[in-house]
C-alpha cells in the first residue's frame, strides 16, 4: 500500500541518493496531519475488508460501497468523516499506482444517497467573543504558565490565528513595532506551498495581545526558537513547542473555570471568536479577511448570516 499512503519511484529509475530525497518531498506533499488521518482511514478499511473477505487493494466499487454502507449506518461517523475515508481510499490506490474504485458512477451515487440520508451540516464549536476572552484571563494560572496562557489565548483571538500556527510561532516570526506587532505565518491551511502570510495585531488598551507576548517571552527568557513552550509544575519551561493540541487544552481550561460549556470550546473557538466579534462590531467583511486569510468570503459571509441572526429581522419588524 500504501502503507505510508506515499508513492515513491522504483529503485531503478534514478540514483539510491535523489530516490531518498524524492521520497521526502512527495511525503510532504500533504500535511502530517493528513497522512496520519489517511493512515488510521485505511487501517479501518482494511479491517473491514478483511473481516468480510473482500480485497482492499485493489478493491472494487461494490466492496467500497458496501464499506461506506458500513460506516453510515454505524451512526458513528458524521459525513465529514465518511468522505475522509474515502479520500483515504483513492490516496492508497493511486499511491499503488492503481486505477481508484471511489470515481466510480456506483461510489459518487452512494455518497449522494448518504449525503441525503446523514446531511452535512457541520455542527462548529462556540466562538469565543471578546468578553469570553476577558472572562477566561481572569482564570488563566498564576506564574509563568498564566503568563504563557495569557499571551496565547490574546494572540490567538486578536490574530485570528488557527491552533498549529500558534503552536508553530517562532521568535524569528514576529517583528515588534511602535503600532504592534506583524506576525509571520510560514505555513497555514490555506498556504500549504509555504509562501507565508503576515497578520499583524495592534497594540490594546485594555487587554493588550502585544504587552502579552512580550512579558511571557521576557519572563520566560525566550529569546530564540518556539514562542509557546510547555511549563511543567515546577515553572521550568521546555525548549521545544507546544503541540496543537496543547491550545484546545488550555483554551477548554479556561473556558471551564469561567463556567461555559467546556464541550462547545476548542482550539478554533479563538479564530471563530474574532470574526464573530468583528462581524457584530460591524467591521466590514474585507478587513475582516485581510486578518483572517480566507481565501473567500463565502466562510465569513456564514458567520456573519450566524452573528446578526437578530439584525433588522423580519420578526421584530411586524408589530408582534
Amino acid at each position: 500500500m500504501a502503507a505510508a499512503l506515499i508513492a515513491v519511484p522504483a529503485p531503478h529509475t534514478a540514483p539510491a541518493p535523489f530516490l531518498v530525497r524524492a521520497a521526502d518531498y512527495i511525503r510532504q506533499s500533504r500535511a502530517p496531519s493528513t497522512l496520519r488521518g489517511y493512515r488510521a482511514d485505511w487501517r479501518d478499511f482494511s479491517a473491514f475488508c478483511e473481516g468480510q473477505g473482500l480485497l482492499a487493494l485493489p478493491a472494487s466499487p461494490e466492496t467500497v460501497c458496501s464499506y461506506l454502507a458500513h460506516c453510515a449506518d454505524s451512526g458513528e461517523l458524521k459525513m465529514g468523516s465518511i468522505q475522509r475515508r474515502v479520500s483515504a481510499i483513492a490516496a492508497a490506490h493511486m499511491a499503488a499506482n492503481l486505477d481508484t474504485p471511489t470515481c466510480t458512477t456506483a461510489v459518487r451515487l452512494c455518497l449522494a444517497g448518504i449525503r441525503r440520508a446523514l446531511g452535512t451540516r457541520q455542527e462548529g464549536k462556540a466562538p469565543a467573543l471578546t468578553a469570553d476572552v476577558a472572562a477566561m484571563l481572569s482564570h488563566v494560572p498564576a506564574g509563568l504558565l498564566g503568563l504563557r496562557d495569557r499571551a496565547l489565548l490574546l494572540v490567538g483571538f486578536a490574530g485570528a490565528l488557527r491552533r498549529s500556527e500558534l503552536a508553530a510561532l517562532n521568535v524569528a516570526d514576529l517583528s515588534f513595532g511602535d503600532d504592534g506587532v506583524k506576525i509571520l505565518i510560514r505555513h497555514s491551511k490555506t498556504d500549504q506551498e509555504g509562501a507565508g502570510q503576515v497578520v499583524g495585531i495592534t497594540r490594546g488598551s485594555k487587554l493588550c495581545p502585544v504587552q502579552a507576548i512580550q512579558a511571557w517571552l521576557a519572563a520566560a527568557g525566550i529569546a530564540t526558537g518556539p514562542v509557546f513552550r510547555g511549563v511543567n509544575r515546577h515553572g521550568q519551561v521546555s525548549s521545544t513547542g507546544i503541540t496543537p493540541q496543547v491550545v484546545a487544552m488550555v483554551v477548554k481550561r479556561c473556558a471551564a473555570a469561567t463556567g461555559l460549556d467546556v464541550r462547545q470550546y476548542s482550539g478554533h473557538s479563538l479564530r471563530s471568536g474574532l470574526v464573530t466579534s468583528a462581524v457584530l462590531s460591524h467591521v466590514d467583511l474585507p478587513s475582516i479577511q485581510r486578518q483572517t486569510r480566507h481565501k473567500s468570503l463565502d466562510m465569513l459571509m456564514k458567520y456573519a448570516r450566524i452573528a446578526n441572526v437578530f439584525e433588522a429581522n423580519v420578526s421584530g419588524r411586524i408589530g408582534l
